[in-house]
């Protein structure tokens, strides 16, 4: 039976983990995204499958290499379990959401090692006790007591390097400091809905909630303030009224304001004899203490089935879902934004989860890092802390302040050891400001990126073909030696 392979376990063991993790994409496609349930439910169930297919990935390679090397093999799951965190990744755009790393963001000692190697250098650390706890089970009473204590002493090692790193404190001692206001105006998704349909009344009433809003972040001392993803219900560029009274706040506060809000982009002349086409974005844009737009970020990462359909000829049944919303397109490079003579970045909603994608920013200039986001789409479910725990470890990674304002809530601070400054509870109104500090410094993860996730991904070839090169060397000695 399939079920009884490597392979097949792996399986049923991803779709058990996936069906668990992401149990809130059904709401969230029946609810807001038009979708009949029996539909939602493949959809989802397509999207468990594919996942679900690395963990069995996994199982099905370390099989392979504990035939052809022995138990000794099992001690490559570390790399083996990353490279297939890698695929999830990177393949079709990939989908990187809750990777085995993020187990440990809340464990601070532990978690500060993905200032050093990343969150798929925590998933190896993570994975590496199971492969000694799999070892011990397989293996000779003496090898496996050498095993355990050297992953034992290994993860003690990097616990007290961490804690001995967070209470040290020195990024939080540096750096030029800076008053960040986030704000979570609580706008349900139906509000929003009924906002875009052109309902005049709502539409002011949520201008003006941020408006007020961000005078009471003003009165407290901010400078910087957040509005979250797609926070005006309304395209910032065209709409001159609403846009002024923005500009005028901006002015009037002194204040640097970065605001979401959709961008209409005309790819044919208005004057052409066709009707104009025109591109959407999901962006951000950066409006100066001088009223002027300081810069314009759009993002990078699509929400599958949220903000496009990928394969839509195969899954044409889900453009309901995307129609809902709108078929976006994605933008292309990572913008710097300029605040109080530093640079910040901005990632919005799911594409923080892309550590490269921040790291890039780093690399740019980026002193402090922000993401925007409406989580009002998962509702009461687990979705929303989820993505909360998942940016707070680019804080760690990068060694920045990270500022978080969501429509509906995770909104709050994390400092760069991942320690929480402020959070706030969900589907409530709030105005949210702290000091953070615009850090130079950089980790040794900006420097080296992802390095332990390939040289996972490298070193998992080099032993399949190992194992490759041997099975052909057998066969062939079997040949030379029949009579």
């Amino acid at each position: 039976m399939w079920g009884q392979t490597p392979f097949g376990l792996g399986l049923l063991a991803g779709a058990v983990y996936f069906a668990g993790t992401l149990y809130w994409l059904v709401e969230t496609m029946t609810t807001f995204g038009g979708l009949a349930t029996p539909l939602a439910a493949l959809a989802a169930a397509i999207l468990v499958a594919y996942l679900s297919l690395f963990p069995a990935c996994f199982a099905w390679i370390q099989a392979r290499l504990v035939r052809s090397l022995g138990t000794t093999a099992i001690l490559l799951a570390p790399f083996t379990w990353v490279a297939t965190e890698m695929g999830r990744t990177y393949l079709w755009d990939g989908f990187p959401w809750e990777l085995l790393g993020y187990s440990q963001v809340t464990v601070l000692p532990v978690a500060q090692v993905a200032s050093v190697v990343g969150v798929y250098g925590v998933s190896a650390l993570v994975a590496m006790v199971s492969a000694a706890a799999a070892y011990g089970a397989l293996e000779h009473r003496r090898r496996r007591w050498h095993v355990a204590a050297a992953t034992a002493i290994l993860v003690l090692g990097c616990a007290t390097w961490g804690m001995l790193r967070v209470r040290a404190g020195a990024l939080t001692s540096t750096g030029t400091p800076v008053r960040v206001a986030v704000l979570q105006g609580n706008v349900l998704q139906d509000q929003k809905d009924e906002a875009y349909r052109g309902d005049r009344a709502l539409i002011d009433a949520i201008a003006q909630r941020y408006i007020d809003m961000t005078r009471e972040a003003i009165g407290r001392g901010a400078e910087f303030v957040l509005w979250p993803e797609s926070s005006t219900p309304y395209y910032y560029e065209q709409d001159i009224v609403r846009g002024d009274a923005v500009r005028r706040l901006a002015r009037e506060g002194h204040v640097t304001i970065l605001l979401g809000s959709d961008q209409l982009e005309p790819v044919r002349p208005v004057a052409a004899a066709k009707p104009p086409e025109a591109r959407y974005y999901n962006a951000a844009f950066l409006v100066r203490p001088d009223g002027s737009t300081g810069a314009i970020y759009r993002k990078i990462h699509l929400v599958p089935f949220g903000e496009y359909v990928p394969l839509k000829r195969l899954l044409f049944f889900v453009g309901p879902l995307v129609e809902a919303v709108s078929d976006f397109s994605p933008g292309t490079d990572p913008v710097l934004l300029p605040v109080a003579g530093h640079m910040a970045s901005t990632a919005i909603c799911y594409e923080v989860i892309y550590s490269s994608l921040m790291r890039a920013f780093v690399v740019e200039g980026s002193q402090l890092l922000t993401t925007i986001t409406n989580d009002a789409w998962y509702g009461w479910s687990s979705a929303a802390y989820q993505h909360w725990e998942q940016a707070s470890m680019r804080a760690i990674e990068e060694g920045r302040y990270l500022a978080r304002a969501a429509n509906t809530g995770v909104s709050g601070f994390v400092d760069p050891y991942g320690r929480v400054l402020q959070k706030s509870t969900l589907f409530q109104s709030a105005v949210m400001v702290d000091e953070l500090r615009f850090i130079t410094a950089r980790t040794v993860y900006s420097r080296i990126g992802d390095l332990v996730g390939w040289l996972s991904v490298a070193l998992t070839i080099a032993a399949l073909l190992t194992t490759r090169r041997a099975r052909y060397n057998a066969r062939s000695g079997q040949a030379v030696s029949r009579p």
